[in-house]
């Protein structure tokens, strides 16, 4: 059985739509165009993303200015 720290790595797309305050949709656009950070598609067809990916990937987004 998964520890809770364990689940709390991981978001799910509610979750992260949620922080970065967007539409699902949109997530799921980036996703499809490539634009989304990593995903873990779960058995059951569910997407989780670890903490530690999307934070990397939102690191990437910085602007410089």
């Amino acid at each position: 059985m998964p520890t809770v720290a364990r689940l709390r790595a991981m978001l799910t797309v509610p979750e992260l739509c949620a922080e970065l305050q967007i539409s699902r949709s949109t997530f799921y656009d980036w996703r499809q165009k490539g634009r989304a950070p990593k995903c873990i598609k779960l058995p059951n067809g569910d997407l989780r993303i670890r903490r530690t990916d999307f934070d990397r990937w939102l690191n990437t987004r910085e602007d410089a200015a």
